[in-house]
C-alpha cells in the first residue's frame, strides 16, 4: 500500500465510549513509522501505527500530551507473516486497564512499554467529524508498506478477537472468520477488498465506503493463503539488495536475495521478469543453500548453488562456465522449476528450456533449505539490474506484463509461462499439502 491510502469522512460523535478496530496485516518493510489508521480534528489526533522501532502504537494525542495510549514491548518484524490485530476500546469499564485491550493473533497483549488509559466514559476521538485515513497519517505521510485484509470497525460496540477469528482445530493456527455476532453501529465498516475496481467498498451494510487514493492494487496474498516474496531481512553482500512493491521487486547493489519461504521438499515453479539489464555481466538468477555457512560469493570455491548470469555465464558450485547462446536481457522472463524430491532443477527463458544450463547435477548432497533469488556481483551502479518476481500471485509483474493465465498443478498460481506438470506455486497452502 506504500503511497496509496483510503479516506472516508466520519460524522462527529462526542459521546463515543466504545469501538473495535480489527485488521489483518502483512508488513513489507520495517524500521520506519507506518500508519494503519489516523484521524484528526483540531489538535485532537488519534492513530494506530507501527512506530520506528516496529512496535504497535495506539493512541489519542491532544497536541501537547497523550490522553491515552498503548505501545507494545514486542516488535513486529516478521515480514513473511500475517498478523491479526484487534483493538478494543471501552471507557465505560470500571477498571482502567480494561478500557483498552489489544489482541494479536487471538491472544491478549499484556506487555507494554507505554500504557496510559482513558478516564471513565472518555470519548475515544476515533469518530470526530473528520476524515479517517487507512494506510497513512492524517498528513498523508507515514505510508503503510505491505498488505491489509479484512479491515473492520464497529462503532459503539466493543468486541474481543474471537468475534473476528478463531483457532483452527487441526493446525492450532489462528485463522480469519467472517465477523459473527457483530453489531456495526452507524459508522461501522468492513473492508474486504474483494472488488478490484472499488477496493474501498464497505460490506457491513452501513454504506461507509472509503475513497481510494493512489495506485492501490488487489492481491491474492491473504491471511488464508500466504505467498512467498523476497525477504529484505535476509541479504548477503556488501551493498545489499533493495526491494519494493511489497517485496516482489528486487535489484541494485551488490548482494544476493533470499525468499521468505525455503522448501526442503516438493516441486516448485516461479518466474522473474528482467526489466533492467544494467551495463555489466553481474546480474543473475539462481538457487543456493540457505545455510549461514554458505554466505560466500557465488564465484568462489565452496559456494553451493547454480547462478545464471544474463551475459551467458553459469556458475555451478563456484566454477564459471560461459555459454554465449544462453544470454538474457531486459524484457525476458526467466522461470525456474525446482524438484526438491529428485534433486533436479530446470531453467526456462520465455517459456523454452535454456540449453546447457540444465546439464549440471543438483549441487546439494543433503536435504537442506534452498532459496531461489537474484544476484548482483558488482557494486558499480551502472551494472545494477532490476527483477520483478512472480510466485503465482503477481502475474502482471507489477503491471509490466499482461497476465499469462497459466495455472500451476492445483490452479492456485497464475503464471506468464506454462507450468511443468506436477509443479506448484510456493505458498503456505501448497507447502502444507505438497512440501
Amino acid at each position: 500500500m506504500a503511497n496509496s491510502y483510503l479516506t472516508h469522512t466520519q460524522t462527529a460523535d462526542s459521546s463515543n465510549t466504545k469501538f473495535t478496530f480489527s485488521f489483518w496485516v502483512k508488513r513489507s518493510s520495517i524500521g520506519s513509522t507506518q500508519c494503519i489508521y489516523a484521524t484528526q480534528s483540531g489538535n485532537d489526533e488519534a492513530r494506530v501505527e507501527f512506530n520506528g522501532n516496529d512496535q504497535l502504537f495506539w493512541y489519542k494525542y491532544n497536541g501537547s500530551s497523550f490522553q491515552w495510549r498503548l505501545q507494545t514491548t514486542r516488535r513486529f518484524r516478521d515480514i513473511s507473516a500475517w498478523y491479526h490485530i484487534v483493538l478494543k476500546y471501552d471507557s465505560t469499564q470500571s477498571t482502567s486497564s480494561d478500557r483498552l485491550k489489544m489482541y494479536v493473533n487471538g491472544v491478549e497483549e499484556t506487555s507494554f512499554g507505554d500504557a496510559d488509559y482513558p478516564s471513565s466514559s472518555e470519548n475515544s476521538n476515533f469518530f470526530q467529524g473528520a476524515v479517517a485515513y487507512i494506510g497513512c497519517s492524517e498528513n498523508t505521510n507515514s505510508f503503510f508498506d505491505g498488505y491489509l485484509s479484512h479491515v473492520a470497525m464497529t462503532h459503539g460496540y466493543a468486541y474481543a478477537a474471537t468475534s473476528f477469528g478463531s483457532t483452527d482445530s487441526t493446525s492450532g493456527i489462528w485463522k480469519f472468520n467472517p465477523p459473527s455476532g457483530v453489531t456495526w453501529g452507524t459508522q461501522g465498516y468492513h473492508l474486504k477488498f474483494e472488488n478490484s475496481g472499488a477496493l474501498g467498498t464497505d460490506s457491513s451494510g452501513q454504506s461507509n465506503t472509503f475513497a481510494v487514493n493512489g495506485n492501490l492494487t488487489q492481491t491474492v496474498d491473504t491471511p488464508s493463503i500466504n505467498w512467498v516474496t523476497f525477504n529484505p531481512l535476509c541479504n548477503s553482500g556488501t551493498g545489499q539488495v533493495a526491494y519494493s512493491r511489497a517485496n516482489t521487486r528486487g535489484g541494485t547493489n551488490a548482494g544476493a536475495s533470499f525468499l521468505n519461504m525455503m522448501p526442503t521438499s516438493g516441486k516448485w515453479f516461479m518466474e522473474f521478469h528482467f526489466n533492467a539489464a544494467g551495463a555489466g555481466q553481474d546480474n543473475g538468477i539462481g538457487f543456493w543453500s540457505v545455510d549461514e555457512a554458505q554466505r560466500i560469493p557465488f564465484y568462489q570455491s565452496g559456494f553451493k548453488g547454480i547462478v545464471w548470469k544474463y551475459a551467458g555465464n553459469v556458475y555451478a558450485n563456484g566454477s564459471n562456465n560461459a555459454f554465449s547462446s544462453n544470454t538474457f536481457t531486459s524484457g525476458d522472463i526467466i522461470s525456474v522449476a525446482m524438484d526438491m524430491d529428485n534433486s533436479t532443477a530446470t531453467f526456462y527463458k520465455n517459456g523454452s528450456v535454456a540449453t546447457n544450463l540444465n546439464a549440471y547435477s543438483f549441487p546439494f548432497t543433503e536435504r537442506q533449505a534452498i532459496t531461489v533469488g537474484i544476484i548482483d556481483g558488482a557494486s558499480a551502479s551502472a551494472e545494477d539490474g532490476i527483477f520483478d518476481f512472480n510466485s503465482g500471485a503477481n502475474p502482471t509483474f507489477g503491471g509490466r506484463k499482461t497476465a499469462g493465465g497459466n495455472a500451476d498443478g492445483n490452479s492456485q498460481g497464475n503464471f506468464s509461462m506454462a507450468v511443468p506438470s506436477g509443479y506448484y506455486a510456493l505458498n503456505t497452502k501448497n507447502l502444507n499439502t505438497y512440501g
